[in-house]
């Protein structure tokens, strides 16, 4: 996921540089959804971890 969302900001800034705004910020808007969700599934499976007694501190 996190793969996704740094191809699509690789595009919104090609796009940006060569003046498609548009196009630019739909890249940047569908990678920062991209973003949060990897986030939260980070997050989810690490209280998963925690819960489970996986993770030793």
């Amino acid at each position: 996921m996190l793969k996704w969302a740094l191809i699509f900001f690789v595009i919104s800034l090609i796009a940006g540089g060569l003046g498609f705004t548009g196009i630019s910020a739909a890249a940047s808007g569908i990678s920062r959804i991209l973003f949060f969700i990897a986030i939260a599934i980070f997050l989810i499976f690490l209280v998963l971890a925690l819960v489970a007694g996986e993770i030793v501190f």
